[in-house]
Order: C-alpha cells, then structure tokens, then sequence
C-alpha cells in the first residue's frame, strides 16, 4: 500500500474536515499549511476589491508566506493536495508551497471545497503550478463523495 501524505490549507475549517476524514479512510498522514500571516474575515471579503485576498489572487507575482518547513515528501508515494477555492482557483499560498516541494516520482493529486464553483480552473491552475498531468481533481462536500473521489485516483 503505497504511504500517502494529504497537504491541505484550510482557512475556515471546511478543506481540514474533508482532510481529516480522507487521511482517516487512507490511513494517510496529515500536514497542514498555514499562511505566515492568518486570513481575517476582512481579508477574505471579496466585495472589497483591495481585501487582500482580491490583491493576491489577482497578482500573478503573488507568492503568500506559510508558516514553518514543509514536510520531507521523501518516505510518500502519494500526495494530495487539498484547498479551498478562492476566486475559481487555488489560493495562492498553495502556488507558493508547491514551488518549494520536490515532487518528483510522487503520485500527485488535488482536491478543494467550494460554497459553489467546480473544479474546472482550479485542476488548470494545479497542473500549471506542479507542472503535471493530474488526475480530475474534485469538489469534495461530504464523506461520500471523499470516498468515491479516491476510488478515481
């Protein structure tokens, strides 16, 4: 069975459950990214075209801080990458975390939680930042749909 790693970043606790409950099914260990800087509710205000989540997802330059080291990805076969969507795509601290991991000759896959966009540009967005073909990556909303998202990857 091949030891699988779940990298999540989850501001509001909805990405940490779908997270949570995958590594739970895998048997899978968890790390979970956090921004050098915590997200407030006015952050995130995506009314206000100057909160500072609106400034980063719309910088192509921009590369948000996390916190601490990232974990050695050397002992996992598999890692799955989990996030929210902001703005259609990943935020942009996952860019910043997947530009300093090495994942070469790792299964790749993501997965994000969404009040209502799908998968779509986010998957582009994903393939783009790894540089690789990834399998369809999923909106995942409740424990059944975590468990047949796995079954595709």
């Amino acid at each position: 069975m091949a030891k699988t790693l779940i990298l999540y970043f989850s501001n509001t606790g909805n990405t940490k459950r779908a997270a949570e409950t995958m590594a739970q099914e895998l048997g899978a260990d968890l790390y979970r990214i956090l921004p050098e800087k915590d997200y407030t509710a006015a952050d995130l205000t995506w009314t206000n075209a100057g909160c500072r989540a609106n400034q980063e997802q719309n910088d192509e330059a921009s590369r948000p801080a996390y916190r601490g080291a990232l974990l050695d990805l050397t002992p996992y076969d598999q890692v799955i990458i989990g996030h929210p969507i902001w703005w259609g795509i990943p935020p942009k601290i996952i860019r910043t975390v997947l530009e300093n991991l090495d994942l070469t000759n790792k299964k790749v896959a993501s997965f994000a939680t969404s009040g209502g966009s799908d998968y779509h540009d986010a998957q582009k967005a994903m393939e783009l930042w790894t540089g690789l073909n990834l399998p369809q990556g999923r909106i995942l909303s409740s424990p059944s749909t975590i468990k047949n998202w796995l079954k595709t990857i």
